[in-house]
């Protein structure tokens, strides 16, 4: 045996990894698969049709049921409850639960409860006491019953602060490649505002395509996929959005708040946007006609396509 078992514990299964730690009352039943270099915890249980990875961290309290699959460098908080069955009753079981997902790095708070057939994204971060009703997207940071996104991991810069309280007379250059704020002619007078952008000047291409993003009923994510060839401007002419940005190896965030501003956004850049007001308006001219096959919808598809793209 080449993992550590407390005496008080109850380790059924013969599938755990090297090194990995089981303490005192907890119970693993015998279909469970454990990696290595796990530690858990006082008082867990761990069910059958569970998968869980390497470096994985369950707290005490927690009980892991049927259909969960945890990744590798996962941590679960004290009392993380996960649930499998939509619509419980008592004495009666599904012919299949439902399957839960937590992806590699993502964190789970003390108390938060993972409602059925959920996938936290990888290295998100749930927050304690958080009731997690839908899909967490990779690397956000979720709180809240029901939890709402708050915000992103790793982000360079996730001030508050107005980028029109700052003036821009040359673009502002972000830290992931070719992203740009780009600040547009304003005339301002007593009959109103007017913004305008040059074409292959203030606006770096030729438009073939517009749409408009409006009505967000919620502050939910949008966007969250990445373009092969086609380059994007995002202009908030309403309210505010949240926007992020990531080049595969870095990533910024950025509050559109102001129609003087526009978020220059090359071919290659994943784009998230978050945290819709009420009344915003997001304008967004793209480079190239629509085409599915321009779409990259998966973050690791994306960051294998720009490493063999560099």
């Amino acid at each position: 045996m080449n993992f550590y078992q407390h005496p008080n514990a109850i380790c059924e299964t013969k599938s755990i990894g090297d090194r990995t730690r089981v303490w005192a009352f907890a119970h693993i039943l015998p279909n469970a698969v454990i990696g290595s270099d796990c530690n858990i915890c006082d008082g867990v249980f761990i069910e059958n049709d569970v998968k869980i990875g390497n470096s994985v961290t369950i707290k005490c309290g927690v009980q892991v049921w049927d259909g969960v699959t945890i990744e590798d460098d996962v941590f679960i908080g004290p009392n993380v409850t996960f649930t499998n069955d939509i619509f419980p009753r008592s004495r009666q079981q599904p012919s299949i639960f439902a399957k839960t997902t937590i992806k590699y790095g993502a964190s789970i708070g003390a108390n938060a409860t993972i409602l059925p057939g959920i996938t936290i994204g990888k290295s998100s971060m749930v927050g304690a006491g958080s009731v997690v009703t839908r899909d967490v997207p990779d690397f956000a940071v979720v709180v809240g019953n029901p939890a709402r996104i708050s915000g992103y991991v790793d982000v360079i810069q996730s001030s508050d602060k107005s980028l029109a309280d700052t003036p821009i007379v040359t673009p502002k250059v972000s830290e992931v490649t070719g992203v740009e704020i780009i600040a547009l002619k304003a005339a301002i007078d007593l009959r109103g505002s007017l913004v305008a952008g040059q074409v292959d000047n203030e606006i770096p291409f030729v438009p073939k395509r517009f749409f408009v993003v409006h009505n967000v009923p919620s502050s939910e994510a949008r966007g969250s996929h990445a373009h092969k060839e086609c380059a994007q401007f995002l202009v908030c002419l309403s309210g505010s959005v949240r926007a992020i940005v990531d080049d595969g190896l870095k990533r910024d965030e950025f509050l559109l708040d102001n129609p003087k501003l526009g978020l220059y956004m090359p071919p290659g850049t994943w784009g998230t946007q978050y945290k819709y007001s009420a009344d915003a308006i997001l304008l967004v001219l793209a480079s190239h006609p629509y085409s599915a096959d321009d779409y990259i919808r998966e973050y690791d598809e994306f960051t294998s396509w720009v490493k063999h793209a560099r």
